[in-house]
């Protein structure tokens, strides 16, 4: 029996031995893969081919390592040069690498960003077209990558977070879809000189403090872009800068790990152990990634050689991490040098032939367009009436070019079009035909999916008027929206609030007091000070399944969190083609106070910088909850903006409070009138309503329009349907001027066709250029008010 027992032993090695070194192998041949991907891609971009390459070379061996640990459910939140773990978790493909690389707008090619995004921004689809979550606990995840250095970061903290929500609020317990008990990590990858920004450390506070799953992984070559290491960081070196937040056994922190970036197997069990603790305990962990290496240097926009010393080069050489890594496999015998040349041969043929097929695909599709806009200008010229020389010059150019793109054809096309404009021939009007179908065509691979569409889009949620009792219950606004948010978070568990005094005292105007007693610390949650990586916060949830309002206490302070929202949120529809949605509902106030920082309206920087948001502005808190309730219903991203001074103005309170919606994109008519329509939103709504009277008894007739959303604005154009009654219209907002102003101008005067329709010129009504000033009368002199309104309208109707 013994010695069975001992062969038994002795095979289940061997079969654990022969399992081990096929792993090796394979991971080497990956590396080799992704190394030869590099290298043959910046040929591409140096070439021509492509307009810009940044590749992953010298992390190849550290990314294959970090991937054997990412499991499904897992998410990453990652840096433009994580090729290499893509591959090795099977996110992507060489052959859609290279389709991104060359732009390729067709989805089934670069299924990340459909050609919007730079090579390496990868992307996993996490909501179906009918609304309804994947089931993302089965799959392995990546947010949407973006190039601002360090953006990945904020994110990075609400995909963890939710692990923890999964975890510990039980009525998620049947959401198995979206995750596993909470055993799900998010992994962060950054660049070494990028942990300068302050969004890393914002990022490595929170995850602290939160004490959830975050795996950071610091890619460290020693240099930003030119900038070497000493004028990055403190003491030259990024886990002796953050020895501070290291976890000590009873207090909160972060695990810390150094590993060589060529050291295979140390990178191996320090990640698995590493990994292991922020999987089970919720422990934040980050390792820093030294002696990195870049064979090609930054990017192809430049070379490496001219800031780095020979000294260095040198070095690089000896430690790169695909050479280190063929070392070891020989010194412990896991290949012989036949093997590994063999792979490496292999390797070239493999991306060879993964090039060559993403580019058939992507000039194929181009060179057929050549083709048939080649027959429609020939029918031109065949047709005798054109100038034939012209036209047939043109497509003799169109026909060299042996990498044409969609632009050559269509500026050919327009060429002849423009050139011909006086004819009106069979041959023309159906050159004039293709030209605009192609153009049509386009312009949905470039421009379109800004916002969500079917069931996913905000638009398209039935509009449920509010009910009221005979005699309703009136309340404060702050009072209104208690009560909402009381409804709300009893019925739908996937709801969390959190942000500033949100939640022991119920945030600063009281819509929540008392609701963090009642349904729980983590459903409406305080957080610190750290605008930032509350919108992160937000983001990362919203990712996930879960539908967070993630609160900015006042709108001025907007700015601290306007990044994330900007480039990650506003364009993730657009940058993936509606494969990725992030459906979080952002949560403030503003407009009307006392003081430079709490009264601010900069809605102008808000609309230009968001657009691919919703951005609504209730007038009051019943409207405010009616907006909530369709946002809710779709999978969009907002921001709300209550009306700082009407918390306390009373409100009729709805029957149906959770149920009945506010269309967005609709305005709503609040006085009937003739001689001049005004146009404006929020509390601004209220200084105009004070001067009806005045002007009434002026004899003037006043039409006022409220908004409601300004992004999107008056989808109806019913607004223009009250300028044709009124041939007058006054823009009144409380912005600085050129600001929102400006932008429902543009919208109504140009996007309606508004200018046909007047008798005297527009006019804009705003705040002062500056700040408002401190006091009531700060606010009076600083922003519109009755009086201000009343001159103005009078001045109209004297013209």
């Amino acid at each position: 029996m013994k010695a069975n027992n001992e062969l038994a032993m002795k095979t289940d090695s061997q079969l654990s031995f022969d399992e081990f070194r096929k792993e090796v192998i394979q991971d080497y041949r990956i590396a080799c893969e992704s190394r030869e991907t590099s290298l043959l891609a910046r040929r591409e971009v140096l070439t021509g081919k492509a307009k810009f390459g940044i590749f992953g070379d010298g992390k190849e061996v550290a990314q294959i390592a970090m991937a054997k640990y990412f499991q499904p459910g897992d998410f990453r939140s990652g840096y433009y040069r994580d090729q290499t773990f893509a591959f090795a978790s099977g996110i992507a493909t060489i052959e859609q690498f290279f389709s991104q690389l060359y732009a390729d707008p067709n989805i089934a090619n670069d299924p990340f960003s459909a050609g919007r995004q730079m090579n390496s921004h990868f992307a996993t689809p996490n909501i179906d077209a009918n609304g309804d979550f994947l089931p993302i606990a089965q799959m392995k995840n990546t947010a949407a990558d973006m190039a601002p250095t360090a953006g990945q970061m904020p994110r990075a903290v609400g995909l963890a977070y939710a692990s923890k929500m999964f975890r510990n609020v039980s009525e998620l317990s049947s959401y198995t879809h979206l995750s596993n008990n909470g055993n799900e990590v998010a992994f962060a990858t950054i660049g070494d000189a990028s942990t300068s920004e302050g969004h890393f450390w914002e990022t490595i506070n929170a995850a602290g403090v939160l004490e959830v799953p975050l795996a950071v992984f610091v890619w460290d070559d020693g240099y930003g872009i030119s900038v070497p290491r000493k004028y990055q960081t403190t003491k030259g070196s990024i886990s002796e800068a953050l020895e501070g937040f290291r976890k000590q056994a009873d207090t909160n922190g972060i695990e810390i790990y150094n590993v060589k970036g060529w050291d295979y197997a140390g990178m191996c069990e320090a990640f698995e152990e590493g990994i292991r603790k922020t999987r089970e305990n919720h422990v934040p962990v980050l390792f820093h990634v030294e002696e990195i290496t870049q064979p090609q240097g930054h990017s192809t926009s430049g070379s490496h050689e001219r800031y780095k010393s020979k000294e260095r080069l040198t070095w690089e050489k000896e430690f790169d991490c695909n050479l280190k890594f063929r070392q070891w496999i020989i010194e412990n015998a896991l290949a012989d040098d036949a093997i590994l040349l063999e792979i490496e041969a292999n390797a070239k043929t493999t991306v060879l032939e993964a090039k060559k097929s993403a580019w058939e695909k992507y000039i194929t599709t181009i060179k057929s367009e050549v083709n048939t806009f080649v027959e429609q200008a020939s029918n031109v010229v065949n047709e005798g009436q054109a100038d034939a020389a012209f036209i047939t010059h043109i497509i003799q150019e169109l026909q060299a070019n042996r990498e044409p793109q969609r632009r050559d054809v269509l500026k050919s096309a327009a060429n002849i079009l423009f050139h011909s404009n006086k004819l009106h021939t069979p041959a023309i009007a159906q050159l004039k035909a293709y030209y605009d179908n192609l153009l049509a065509s386009e312009k949905e691979n470039y421009n379109s999916y800004l916002h969500a569409t079917g069931n996913n889009s905000a638009l398209n949620v039935p509009v449920v008027p509010a009910t009221y009792n005979e005699e309703p219950t009136v309340l404060n606004g702050y009072e209104v929206l208690n009560k909402y948010f009381d409804q709300l978070f009893t019925n739908n568990p996937k709801v969390f609030a959190f942000g500033e005094d949100v939640g022991k005292i119920g945030d600063v105007n009281q819509a929540f007091s008392g609701l963090q007693q009642k349904h729980g610390k983590n459903r409406i949650t305080d957080t610190g000070i750290r605008e930032l990586t509350i919108m992160g916060q937000g983001i990362g949830m919203a990712l996930r399944g879960l539908r967070p309002i993630a609160e900015i206490q006042y709108l001025d302070y907007l700015l601290y969190g306007l990044q994330p929202l900007s480039d990650d949120v506003a364009s993730l529809q657009y940058r993936t083609k509606g494969q990725q949605f992030c459906p979080i509902i952002v949560r403030t106030r503003g407009h009307r106070l006392e003081g430079i920082w709490h009264s601010g309206s900069p809605m102008g920087m808000i609309i230009n910088s968001l657009r691919g948001m919703f951005v609504c502005v209730p007038r009051n808190m019943v409207q405010a909850a009616g907006m909530y309730n369709t946002l809710l219903k779709a999978n969009e991203p907002a921001i709300v903006i209550e009306s700082l001074n009407g918390y306390r103005l009373k409100e009729n309170l709805p029957t149906n409070l959770e149920e009945f919606t506010v269309p967005l994109g609709v305005v709503d008519t609040l006085h009937s009138g003739d001689d001049i329509t005004i146009v404006s939103y929020g509390s601004t709504l209220r200084i105009v309503e004070e001067a009806l009277p005045v002007l009434e008894k002026l004899g003037i007739s006043v039409e006022l329009i409220d908004v409601q959303t300004l992004l999107p604005f008056d989808l109806s154009h019913d607004i223009l349907a009250s300028l044709k009654k009124t041939n007058r219209i006054l823009f009144v907002d409380e912005d600085v001027p050129g600001g929102a102003s400006a932008y429902m101008f543009q919208q109504v005067m140009e996007i309606q066709g508004g200018y046909r329709w007047l008798d005297t010129a527009p006019r804009t009504l705003t705040a002062q250029a500056h700040r408002p000033a401190y006091g009531s009368d700060g606010d009076y002199f600083s922003k519109p008010n009755a009086e201000d309104v009343v001159k103005t309208v009078m001045e109209m109707m004297a013209e």
